[in-house]
């Protein structure tokens, strides 16, 4: 990471840790916090596809992507749940302090294993982090409760997936899709 040298990609993702920051401040569910949020989710898109797609795809990027998404996802906790613990049955929340305890063994056995923090980028971790994301926008809909289970059976699957390649890996490979991989 010594000679890494900013790009692009990286400056898309420093767009999402300050919409991140902002959305602090904004009232949730207000018109503003949907398009603050909306930014800081396109930019999720934007950062790694550009970073791929014009070869700036580094270590240092993809630490710094890891670390704005959970910035992004602790600043969303911090302001939703509130308002989501309102909404949801709290069977829900066993569920979602589970899946947390799999993720947290997961990052755990990751840092042991490979003396680093490792989040893998897999296709189960993507549409996970693609369905937490809509959720604020689902929510209003009816079928807000149903969603939000289908989220938490995503969840744990990911979670799972990802604590089983970290298992299995004898070093660490970033760039692992799938458990099939």
């Amino acid at each position: 990471m010594k000679d890494h040298k900013w790009n692009v990609a990286d400056t898309i993702t420093s767009v999402r840790i300050a919409a991140s920051l902002l959305l602090l401040f904004v009232i949730p569910k207000s018109l503003g916090f949907f398009a603050v949020y909306t930014i800081a989710g396109l930019t999720d898109v934007l950062d790694g596809w550009l970073a791929r797609k014009k070869g700036m795809a580094s270590d240092f990027g993809a630490r710094l992507d890891s670390m704005a998404d959970l910035l992004f996802y602790g600043i969303m906790l911090i302001r939703l749940f509130p308002i989501l613990y309102q909404m949801l049955p709290r069977e829900i929340w066993y569920a979602v302090a589970g899946i947390l305890f799999v993720r947290l063994i997961s990052y755990g056995a990751a840092a042991i294993k490979y003396r680093r923090f490792a989040s893998l980028h897999t296709w189960l971790n993507k549409l996970t982090g693609a369905a937490v994301f809509l959720l604020p926008y689902v929510l209003a809909c009816s079928t807000g409760v149903v969603y939000s289970w289908a989220v938490c059976a995503l969840a744990f699957a990911s979670s799972l997936e990802e604590l089983v390649i970290h298992l299995c890996r004898t070093s660490y490979h970033g760039d692992v899709k799938s458990i099939f991989q």
